[in-house]
């Protein structure tokens, strides 16, 4: 990784830097129109008594050249916990100079240190050579399975049968 750049844990000061990436990933797979979340969101979701994430800062010269949003996993076939990466941004002038792959070695260290064995996340599949860099660190396609969400209308109405059996 590039010496200038150095990678620490999040604080919720760090909650603009956080949603930057995000509009930043949606912008590079033209998606900005699908962002409904806000710094504030981030803010109040991911610090404090319960954060629904972590985020690891890479940064140079007091800028932010990187983010990864992680949170911890559990996987009930390797009897194991892990962590699953939600979120990775490289800032364009920061690319191709191991910032990405430093920001995962860090989940990495950061998951095996806690007694976890595993990183898994998601890549969008035009995304080709993202696909390619994760391969190259070993990283593999998962073939075997298939993400599934329920969102919007569909997650209320599955909710609201789940409140009826309470």
């Amino acid at each position: 990784m590039d010496p200038a750049v150095t990678i620490r844990i999040a604080t919720v000061e760090d909650a603009d830097a956080i949603h930057r990436a995000v509009l930043g990933i949606a912008e590079t797979m033209d998606e900005v129109h699908r962002v409904a979340s806000t710094p504030e969101d981030l803010a109040r979701h991911g610090f404090g008594e319960r954060p629904a994430f972590e985020a690891l800062i890479a940064e140079a010269n007091g800028e932010m050249a990187g983010v990864c949003v992680f949170f911890p996993s559990f996987s009930t076939y390797r009897g194991q916990p892990g962590a699953y990466v939600l979120d990775l941004f490289v800032d364009r002038q920061w690319r191709r100079r191991g910032v990405a792959a430093g920001l995962l070695q860090r989940v990495a260290a950061i998951t095996r240190a806690r007694g976890g064995a595993y990183v898994r996340l998601s890549v969008d599949a035009e995304n080709g050579a993202a696909q390619e860099f994760y391969v190259s660190l070993g990283i593999e396609h998962a073939s075997e399975e298939r993400i599934h969400a329920v969102y919007g209308d569909a997650f209320a109405a599955l909710a609201d049968a789940g409140d009826r059996l309470a």
